[in-house]
């Protein structure tokens, strides 16, 4: 993937001198994870554009390695808010996040309390404090209720303690800055508070800090509220926080958090109507099926073109071209929508000169879009950046699936010069030697050194342990490349393209046949995880060899031999399939791509694997997954996990810096589902195809309802039986056929 939060993503980033947390390793940077992350339990919020990431009791703490604080377009709009009662910090009882991640609750209750003189005078759990948040058009709510549990009247005061530093998100992520804009002085009136920032970039940006009543006393930084309650009696106080900037400045928020939070829940309830539903028997399952659909729809991003998912939080809150197009990839036949918004989005992003400072060429793919000062200014180069080497094949794939399972030609139509010129790319610059394969290679020295998904500076390696030399072709890239000539050139041919179906079909199979001589290690009984400058192979086995297996690039013999090594103990470590194995120089289970579990690389070797009818396989990746996300958290499956072998006492290791939520993480089960059941769309025919279905023996059923079948619809359950998986129709909407292959 991308990659840079915390000890991960090793951009090449070289700023002028280096803060305590930035550490050089050879000729890259990376960022140095806070103790403090590894130990600190967070509640993450989502809505478009903006997220908060909060403290277990609801605070925004003043840490300068936490990522804490409420971020709106890469800038940080709010970096403290503290609630204290009496001067003290209340405990807290419990926190979640609500079933569709609207909203964050926090109960809190008052410690013990000298309110006046020396004695006790409040004890514990008197005061129940319940907190609320809630994100709405890049403002945050929150409500505390108050309420008196004590037999007697009570006088406390709360206070309210925040601050606002306008930090880039790279500055959060420890870049040390050339030099900063001007904070002005701050603007207060009773109720509220301005902050105002005027930065390098000539932009002003604004955080405003409404309170509902208006305290008692009130200063930049500072609200302090008098509270009398008597027995059972409770009092409401509303805090408004605005995050605005004027090149930008959004429609008004509502004023009130209860609107807020309808307006949430109605956006949310829109949405969701768009997804197929999936429940399952298994209360886990069926847990992390919710889980997953609301991770999903709180990262949904809304542009002139559709909708698209931003790739994860906290760090990387945009869009990403690879993460994007795989979690619509994996979500594909239960929200076809969610491919077209990507597809438009992406296609209008479409690279159209040759710049270097952006690694860009005519054709390509973007990589990544930021928003903030420091990508203004050119600090850092992500402002509109094209280093990746399989955006560009994968947006391809993505639109012949799309096509395929809805037989939707009207968008081919749309978007074939895109297809065209994203071809073009892949023959002109992504083949820079002409030797068939796909490389690359960074052209800007502040880029991303690697420019695979994993683009760690250390994830490309000979057995040796030495780093591969640029330029490099990854094998799952010519996988990609080999499943988009072959996608769209059965796109081609529904729309009469005739010559070029038969020549993208020719290059496929010559590809494949090439691969097959200079990828496969017959010794090693995998693929090469790439071949270096000097053609050299890889000969090291790592994950990339499974998404060779996820687009048909290998042939049977081939396939299956990878498919025994990708489940051996090397790989598999009982929670999902390792990124590098274990017997390998580079392995280190606690690294970011070379021995960690990464949820999107299992379900592409899940779909791998159900291409040769290697379910028993499926079944192990779901049963791994489900049992990690049983364990992590939120009951949902983070960006990644460390690859220690699996041990039931303890659970999987967490990764300290790990994006949660992570958009490619949460649709991965959907993709599993699919390999489990063997399910295939084919829009044109109006056929749902159901091949080899398999179930685990904790799993009695799983109901698909509303599964889009070109211009139709069906709902079914599956269910297990002693003679196998059964399949029955619930309602079917439209001409659709239904095929059922064991």
């Amino acid at each position: 993937m991308k990659r840079s939060a915390g000890v991960h993503r090793r951009k090449r980033l070289e700023p002028k001198g280096l803060s305590q947390t930035v550490i050089k390793v050879g000729s890259d940077y990376y960022i140095r994870a806070s103790s403090l992350t590894s130990r600190r339990t967070t509640r993450v919020l989502v809505n478009g554009e903006s997220f908060a990431v909060f403290d277990v009791g609801g605070d925004i703490l003043e840490t300068p390695d936490e990522p804490l604080g409420f971020f709106h377009r890469d800038t940080r709009y709010l970096s403290r808010f503290e609630l204290k009662i009496a001067g003290e910090t209340p405990y807290c009882l419990n926190s979640y996040a609500s079933e569709e991640n609207a909203q964050l609750r926090v109960n809190l209750s008052n410690p013990d309390l000298t309110l006046h003189g020396g004695d006790l005078e409040l004890a514990r759990n008197s005061i129940q404090i319940e907190r609320n948040w809630v994100i709405e058009n890049a403002a945050l709510f929150h409500k505390v209720i108050v309420r008196n549990y004590a037999r007697s009247k009570v006088a406390i005061r709360l206070d309210f303690l925040f601050g606002v530093d306008f930090a880039d998100l790279f500055e959060v992520r420890g870049f040390r800055r050339r030099g900063r804009g001007v904070h002005c002085e701050p603007e207060a009136d009773a109720s509220s508070v301005t902050f105002t920032y005027q930065g390098l970039d000539g932009v002003r940006r604004f955080t405003s800090v409404v309170f509902e009543p208006a305290p008692e006393r009130l200063e930049a930084g500072h609200a302090t509220f008098a509270i009398v309650l008597k027995p059972d009696e409770m009092q409401e106080l509303e805090t408004r926080i605005v995050g605005q900037c004027e090149d930008a400045p959004g429609s008004q928020p509502p004023l009130r958090f209860d609107d807020a939070l309808a307006r949430r829940r109605a956006e949310i309830a829109r949405y969701e109507a768009g997804w197929s539903k999936l429940t399952a028997s298994s209360e886990q399952l069926d847990w992390l099926l919710r889980r997953s659909s609301a991770d999903l729809t709180s990262m949904i991003r809304y542009a002139p073109e559709g909708t698209f998912l931003m790739a994860g939080i906290p760090w990387f809150a945009t869009l990403f071209g690879r993460d994007s197009i795989l979690t619509a990839l994996f979500a594909l036949p239960f929200n076809p929508a969610l491919a077209v918004g990507t597809l438009k989005t992406l296609a209008a992003l479409q690279g159209s000169e040759l710049n270097r400072e952006r690694d860009e060429q005519p054709g390509k793919i973007v990589h990544e879009i930021r928003g903030g000062e420091l990508a203004a200014l050119g600090e850092v180069p992500f402002g509109r950046y094209y280093g990746s080497v399989d955006s560009t094949p994968l947006f391809l794939w993505l639109l012949g699936r799309y096509v395929a399972m809805t037989g939707d030609l009207e968008l081919a139509e749309q978007l074939w010069n895109n297809a065209e010129r994203a071809l073009e790319w892949i023959d002109r610059w992504g083949d820079r030697d002409g030797d068939t394969y796909v490389e690359y290679l960074c052209e800007n020295r502040h880029g991303l050194v690697n420019q695979g998904w994993k683009d760690s500076f250390d994830a490309i390696s000979h057995a040796d342990g030495t780093l591969a030399r640029a330029p490099l072709a990854l094998c799952e890239v010519q996988g990609y490349v080999y499943a988009a000539y072959v996608s769209i050139a059965d796109v081609a041919a529904r729309l009469g393209r005739k010559e070029q179906a038969d020549r993208l079909t020719e290059r496929a199979a010559c590809l494949r046949s090439r691969f097959s001589r200079d990828f496969w290690l017959e010794r090693e009984r995998t693929v090469a995880l790439a071949l270096d400058a000097d053609k050299k192979p890889c000969r090291v086995m790592a994950s990339n060899a499974a998404h060779c297996l996820a687009t048909g690039m290998l042939n049977r013999e081939q396939a299956e031999a990878l498919a025994e090594r990708l489940m051996s103990d090397e790989m598999f470590t009982g929670w999902g399939v390792r990124t590098l194995g274990s017997d390998e120089r580079r392995y280190n289970p606690m690294s970011y791509h070379n021995g960690s579990v990464w949820p999107h690389d299992n379900a592409l070797a899940a779909a791998g694997l159900a291409r040769i009818k290697g379910r028993r396989g499926v079944l192990r990746i779901l049963d791994g997954l489900l049992g990690a996300a049983r364990h992590l958290n939120t009951g949902s499956l983070p960006e990644l996990f460390c690859g220690f072998p699996r041990d039931e006492r303890m659970g999987p290791v967490p990764y300290p810096v790990s994006c949660h939520p992570q958009a490619w993480s949460a649709a991965s089960v959907f993709m599993i589902i699919q390999a489990m059941l063997g399910i295939e769309v084919r829009g044109f025919d109006r056929t749902l195809v159901i091949d080899s279905p398999v179930m685990p023996d904790w799993l009695d059923w799983i109901k698909i309802e509303n599964l889009r079948v070109g211009d139709g619809a069906i709902s079914l359950i599956a269910r297990r039986a002693p003679e196998g998986t059964t399949i029955g129709i619930i309602e079917r909407r439209g001409d659709v056929k239904v095929e059922v292959l064991t």
